[in-house]
C-alpha cells in the first residue's frame, strides 16, 4: 500500500516496459528514428502512447485531434486505435518533422485517417468551429508549444463532445513548474494552464504522473 505515486528509478522503469507494454515493430522503429534527432527529447514515452491508444478504444473515439505531431508517434498510435472510418485532424507547423510521421502512417496503412494541417493550429482548429463542427469530436492530445496550451485548450473544448477526453502533456515540466527561479515563458504559462484547469468546472480532470505529467481532461 502507499499514499502516494511511487518514484521510478531507471530499473523500475525498466521493469515496467518489460511487463506491460506491447508496442508494434512500426513503433518501435519510428521511435528509433526520431531517437536520433537532436530534438528527440519531444517524443512521448512508449508507455504513455499505450495509454493513450488505450483509452482512446475505452470511449469508442471515432473524431480526433492532435495538437502537435512532431514525428508523429501519438498521431500513429492513436490512428491505430480508430475504427477504419475514424479520423485524426493533426496540427502542426514543421514540414521536416511531419514527413517522417507521413511516411510511417503510409507505412502502418493509416495515412488515410489522418489529415495533416501544416500551419498554426488555432487557424486550423478556428476553421472547424467556423465550419460547424464544435461538439463532434470524441478525443484529443495537445502537446505543442507552452505558450499557446490556453488558448488550444479553450478552442478543443468547444470542438469536443460532451463527455470526450483530451489529454494535455508536459504538464510537470520536468519539475520546473514549482521551481521559482524558472520564469521562462513556457514555464509560466504552463504554471497559468494548471491553475486553470485545475478551478475550470466545465471538466473533470486528473493530473497523471506519467512521461513529464499528462492531464486527462473530460468535458462534462
Amino acid at each position: 500500500m502507499s499514499n502516494r505515486s511511487i518514484n521510478l528509478t531507471d530499473s523500475l522503469y525498466d521493469y515496467l516496459l518489460s511487463v506491460s507494454l506491447r508496442e508494434p515493430e512500426i513503433l518501435k522503429e519510428l521511435r528509433a528514428r526520431t531517437a536520433q534527432l537532436s530534438a528527440a527529447r519531444m517524443q512521448i514515452s512508449p508507455e504513455q502512447g499505450q495509454f493513450m491508444h488505450w483509452l482512446a478504444s475505452l470511449i469508442g473515439a471515432r473524431r480526433t485531434l492532435e495538437v502537435g505531431v512532431f514525428t508523429g508517434y501519438s498521431s500513429l498510435i492513436t490512428a491505430l486505435a480508430l475504427p477504419g472510418d475514424g479520423r485524426i485532424v493533426a496540427c502542426d507547423i514543421s514540414a521536416e518533422y511531419t514527413d517522417i510521421a507521413r511516411e510511417f502512417w503510409q507505412r502502418a496503412g493509416v495515412a488515410e485517417r489522418i489529415d495533416l494541417q501544416l500551419r498554426p493550429a488555432l487557424e486550423t482548429l478556428q476553421q472547424l468551429l467556423d465550419n460547424g463542427e464544435a461538439n463532434s469530436y470524441d478525443f484529443a492530445f495537445i502537446d505543442a508549444d507552452k505558450e499557446n496550451y490556453i488558448g488550444y485548450y479553450e478552442a478543443v473544448l468547444q470542438l469536443l463532445r460532451r463527455g470526450g477526453v483530451l489529454l494535455v502533456d508536459n504538464v510537470l515540466w520536468s519539475g520546473r513548474v514549482i521551481d521559482p527561479a524558472v520564469n521562462d515563458s513556457s514555464t509560466v504559462a504552463l504554471r497559468e494552464f494548471n491553475l486553470k484547469l485545475h478551478s475550470d468546472q466545465r471538466v473533470a480532470i486528473s493530473l497523471l504522473p506519467v512521461g513529464d505529467g499528462l492531464t486527462l481532461v473530460r468535458k462534462l
